[in-house]
C-alpha cells in the first residue's frame, strides 16, 4: 500500500513537539534531518511506530527519522507544507546542530568536515594501489613495464599531494580562500625541502638534515609529506588572518596586500612554529593509535573492535579518519585501523541480521534485513541506531563480534592501502591480506549472529508471554494456547478479497508490466475490466486515493491491504478519465463505489487498461493465493485469498 506522506510527516511532527520544538529541518536522500530545540518533548517510540518510519536516532546533534529513497523527500515537502518551518540544506541543518554541541563535538565534527570530501580522492589512489599490488603478484613482469610505472604515479598522487588536498579542504571549511591554502599546502611539501618519508633513511645512513637559522631559531629543511594535523592548523591561522585583513585593509589595496601579507606570515608561522609543533603532537596521536592496535595477543583490536560502535554513537568516529589518513600517508601506505573497523561494521550487520530472522514483527524485520545488508557496505547507521540500540542485546553481540574480529585484525597485521571504505569493498585495498580479512569477516558476523540470535528478545513474544502470566496461565499452556490459536489461524483465519471491478480474470504474469507480473509489489491478480466501476472488495478504509486518480488502496477491517491499479503506465494522464467517489480515510462497505473510469478514454490515449489487484503487505501473511486467474467475474465474487 502506498504511504500517505502528509500523514506520516504529521506523525512526525506531533511526536517531536510540533512546528515551535523544530530549529532546522532538511533531509539527505534517505532521512529527515531535524534539529530539535527540546529533545525532552521528543517521543522517539512514537516517531518510530509512525507509518512509513523505518527508524529513528539522533546523531551529530540532529534527530534522524528514516524513510528510504524515493520516499523521504515527498515526507520532507509535507513536513514543510504542514510545519511552516522554512526548509534548509543538509549542510545548514549540520550546522545548526553543531551550535548545541560541545567545544569538543564541535572539533570532532571539524576534522570530519575537512576529511570526509578528500575520501574519493584517497579511495582511488588506494584502489589503485591495490589493484597494482594484486596484478603485479599474478603477472610478476608487468612491474618493470610502462604501464605499471605510468598507472603507479597515478596511484601515489593523491597521498604524495595530501597536504595541499587537506589544506584546500581544510580552507572551505573554515571560510579561506582555497587557491591561497593550496599554495600553503604546497610550501609545506615543496621539492627544495627534504622528503619527510626520507628523513628516516638518511639519518640512518649519517647524513646530515639541512637547517635554517631564522629569528633566533634552528629549523630543519624537511617537508610535511604524511602529515595533517600542522596542514588543519596552517589553514586555519590562514583563514582567520586572510578575512581580519579582507576587513581592515582599503579596498584599493586589498587584492594585492591581503594574498601577500596571509601567504607570507602563513608561509613563515608554518614552517617555524605551527608546523615543527604540531608535528609532535600528531606523532603522538599516531603513536598512541598504532600502540593501542598492535598490543600484544590482539588485545588493542579487541578493544577499538568492541568499543568501535559506541564512538559511532556518540559521533567520535570521524576523528578516525584523521589517524587513517595519517596511515595510509606512510611509505608504503598501512591503514591498520582500517580491518578492525570493518570487524565492527560487519558485527553490527550481522547482529541486525539475526534480529530480522528472530523477530515476528514485520516491519521490524522490513528494517533489520536491509540495513544489516547496508553495514555489510560499510553504512552502519541504518543497523545501528534503526535496530541494534533499539533492542540493546544486538546492539553489544555486535560489539562482541567486532571486538572477536579485532583481536584477530590485529593478530593477523592486515594493512589497507586507503581509507574511507570497509567491509566488502574493503578487499580491494587490503590485497595482500585477502585470506586474511576473509576471516576477520567471517568470525565477526558469526560470533555477532550467534550472541544476538541467542540473546534477543522478540518484543511480540514477550508480551504474548507477560499476557499468559498475567492471566495466570503456566508457561507450558500458554505456549500450548498459543500453538492452537496458531493452528486456528490456519484452517479457519483465511481472509477473502472480492472482485472491485466486473470483467476477466488474468493471472499477474499475463500483466504487461514487468513489476506487476513479477508481483514486486504484492502477489495478487488482474481484471480486464469491461464496466468502468471500482467498488471496495471488503468492509474496510481507503486508505489512500492517488492524486491522480488513477489508483486507490484500501485495508481491510482486518488489516489486509489491497491496491487496485486501474490501467498500465496511467499515471501519466494526471487524472484525466477518471473520477474518485471516496477519499482517504474514508469508511467503506463492501460493493460501494470508490472510483468511476471511461474506459474509451484511457485507451484512445493509447494506454491498456488491465487493472492489477493486489496484497500490498503480502509479506506479513503465510500465504497468498489468486483464486480467480480466468474467465468473467463480477464484483462481490472471490478473487483472492488471504491466509495468516
Amino acid at each position: 500500500m502506498a504511504l500517505d506522506y502528509r500523514k506520516a510527516a504529521q506523525g512526525v511532527l506531533d511526536n517531536i513537539g510540533g512546528a515551535s520544538n523544530v530549529a532546522s529541518a532538511a533531509h539527505c536522500a534517505t532521512r529527515l534531518r531535524l534539529v530539535i530545540r527540546d529533545n525532552a518533548k521528543v517521543n522517539k517510540e512514537g516517531v518510530e511506530n509512525v507509518d512509513g518510519v523505518k527508524g529513528c536516532f539522533e546523531a551529530s546533534g540532529q534527530l534522524q527519522v528514516i524513510f528510504g529513497t524515493g520516499t523521504v523527500n515527498k515526507v520532507f515537502d509535507e513536513f514543510i507544507a504542514i510545519s511552516g518551518v522554512e526548509a534548509g540544506t543538509k549542510e545548514t541543518a549540520r550546522e545548526a546542530a553543531a551550535q548545541k554541541q560541545n567545544w569538543f563535538m564541535r572539533g570532532i565534527k571539524t576534522l570530519g568536515d575537512v576529511f570526509v570530501p578528500i575520501i574519493p580522492a584517497i579511495v582511488a589512489s588506494g584502489l589503485l594501489n591495490g589493484l597494482l599490488g594484486g596484478l603485479s603478484q599474478a603477472f610478476p613482469d608487468m612491474a618493470g613495464s610502462d604501464y605499471y610505472a605510468m598507472i603507479n604515479l597515478m596511484a601515489g598522487a593523491a597521498l604524495t599531494m595530501l597536504p595541499i588536498l587537506i589544506a584546500i579542504s581544510a580552507a572551505k571549511k573554515f571560510g579561506g580562500n582555497p587557491y591561497l591554502a593550496a599554495v600553503i599546502g604546497f610550501v609545506m611539501i615543496h621539492p627544495n625541502l627534504v622528503n619527510a618519508w626520507s628523513v628516516a633513511s638518511m639519518q640512518a645512513a649519517g647524513e646530515s638534515i639541512p637547517v635554517w637559522h631564522v629569528f633566533g631559531l634552528t629549523i630543519q629543511q624537511t617537508g610535511y609529506q604524511g602529515h595533517v594535523i600542522p596542514v588543519i592548523i596552517a589553514i586555519l591561522f590562514m583563514s582567520f588572518l586572510e578575512k581580519w585583513l579582507h576587513k581592515h585593509v582599503p579596498e584599493m589595496i586589498d587584492l594585492f596586500v591581503t594574498p601577500l601579507v596571509t601567504v607570507l606570515v602563513t608561509g613563515v608561522l608554518t614552517m617555524t612554529i605551527i608546523g615543527p609543533i604540531f608535528k609532535v603532537v600528531e606523532d603522538w596521536i599516531l603513536l598512541a593509535a598504532t600502540t593501542l592496535i598492535q598490543l600484544p595477543f590482539g588485545i588493542g583490536g579487541l578493544l577499538v573492535g568492541f568499543f568501535y560502535a559506541f564512538t559511532v554513537v556518540a559521533g567520535f568516529h570521524h576523528m578516525y579518519n584523521m589517524i587513517e589518513a595519517q596511515m595510509v600517508s606512510e611509505n608504503p601506505p598501512a591503514n591498520i585501523w582500517m580491518p578492525v573497523a570493518t570487524a565492527a561494521n560487519v558485527g553490527q550487520g550481522a547482529a541486525a541480521m539475526a534480529v530480522a530472522f528472530k523477530s515476528k514483527n514485520p516491519k521490524t524485520k522490513e528494517l533489520a534485513l536491509p540495513s544489516s545488508l547496508s553495514a555489510f557496505l560499510g553504512i552502519t547507521e541504518p543497523a545501528i541506531f534503526g535496530v541494534n540500540i533499539r533492542y540493546r542485546t544486538p546492539f553489544i553481540a555486535g560489539c562482541c563480534g567486532g571486538a572477536i574480529g579485532g583481536m584477530l585484525a590485529s593478530w593477523f597485521g592486515i594493512k589497507a592501502t586507503a581509507y574511507g571504505i570497509t567491509g566488502l569493498f574493503g578487499f580491494l585495498i587490503t590485497t595482500d591480506f585477502w585470506l586474511q580479512y576473509a576471516i576477520v569477516m567471517l568470525v565477526s558476523f558469526a560470533v555477532a549472529f550467534a550472541v544476538s540470535f541467542v540473546t534477543f528478545k522478540d518484543p511480540d513474544k514477550v508480551m504474548e508471554e507477560k499476557g499468559a502470566a498475567a492471566a495466570g496461565i503456566p508457561e507450558a499452556k500458554a505456549e500450548e494456547i498459543h500453538a492452537e490459536e496458531e493452528k486456528k489461524a490456519e484452517t479457519g483465519g483465511v481472509q477473502t478479497v472480492y472482485a472491485p471491478i466486473e470483467g476477466t480474470a488474468i493471472p499477474s504474469s499475463d500483466v504487461d508490466d514487468p513489476t506487476f507480473a513479477a508481483e514486486l509489489l504484492g502477489k495478487g491478480m488482474a481484471i480486464q475490466p469491461s464496466v468502468g466501476r471500482v467498488v471496495a472488495p471488503f468492509d474496510g478504509t481507503v486508505e489512500m486515493m492517488f492524486d491522480t486518480k488513477h489508483a486507490v488502496a484500501v485495508a481491510s477491517d482486518s488489516g489486509v491491504e489491497v491496491l487496485i491499479h486501474v490501467g498500465i503506465d496511467t499515471v501519466k494522464l494526471n487524472g484525466k478519465g477518471y473520477t474518485p467517489h471516496v477519499s482517504s480515510g474514508d469508511i467503506v462497505k463492501k460493493g460501494d463505489l470508490l472510483l468511476e473510469f471511461d474506459i474509451d478514454t484511457i485507451q484512445n490515449e493509447g494506454y491498456k487498461v488491465t487493472t492489477p489487484v493486489i496484497i500490498s503487505n503480502t509479506e506479513d501473511y503465510k500465504e497468498v493465493r489468486a483464486i480467480k486467474t480466468s474467465g468473467p467475474v463480477k464484483p462481490g465474487d472471490p478473487v483472492i485469498e488471504v491466509e495468516p
